[in-house]
């Protein structure tokens, strides 16, 4: 699960991976005492010229500092790129003075892509100095792609055996009532 090709999970564990839930939670605790974790879903597909293409992974990253109850949110966009695998991008970020306060009325900063393209640089490469790096998002595209096709299986399998119990209950009351 974790050759180069697949990427790492690196110094991250997988916290949350449940059997019919979308997501996953990673964690991981830097040797700063600073924590992060990230949670990670499969984006909708992408279609042009009726072709569909692969399916970009919505990344939420928290870093919250030890003592600390604020936490920096980042909303990410993970994405294949031939050359190296994967990279991400990052859509928003916000400072939340703690996790209870997500009010939609609190001002959350201006649009990511509004800053200065320094500023916005020197946050991508915050993320990579915590370990989101090619190898990780590399880790995300490849895990979340074959799970929700293990998912998919496991739903047509229960497809199947729903109609097969189904067309033998019909069998079997098509012979009693004869």
């Amino acid at each position: 699960m974790q050759n180069a090709q697949d990427g790492s999970l690196g110094d991250f564990v997988l916290d949350f991976d449940k059997q019919h839930t979308k997501d996953v939670v990673l964690r991981r605790k830097c040797d700063s005492g600073e924590e992060v974790a990230i949670s990670a879903i499969i984006g909708t597909p992408h279609y042009e010229n009726d072709l569909v293409f692969t399916r970009d992974v919505l990344m939420k990253v928290c870093m919250k500092k030890p003592a600390s109850s604020s936490i920096l949110q980042f909303d990410c966009e993970v994405y294949e790129e031939t050359s190296k695998g994967s990279d991400f991008d990052i859509k928003n970020a916000y400072y939340l003075r703690s996790p209870t306060c997500l009010s939609s009325s609190i001002y959350r900063g201006p649009l990511f892509s509004e800053l200065d393209i320094k500023l916005q640089d020197a946050l991508k490469e915050y993320l990579i100095a915590k370990g989101i790096g090619v190898s990780l998002t590399n880790f995300l595209l490849s895990y979340l792609h074959k799970r929700e096709q293990e998912q998919y299986v496991n739903w047509l399998r229960k497809g199947e055996v729903f109609f097969a119990n189904n067309e033998l209950h019909n069998q079997v009351s098509d012979t009693n009532s004869t």
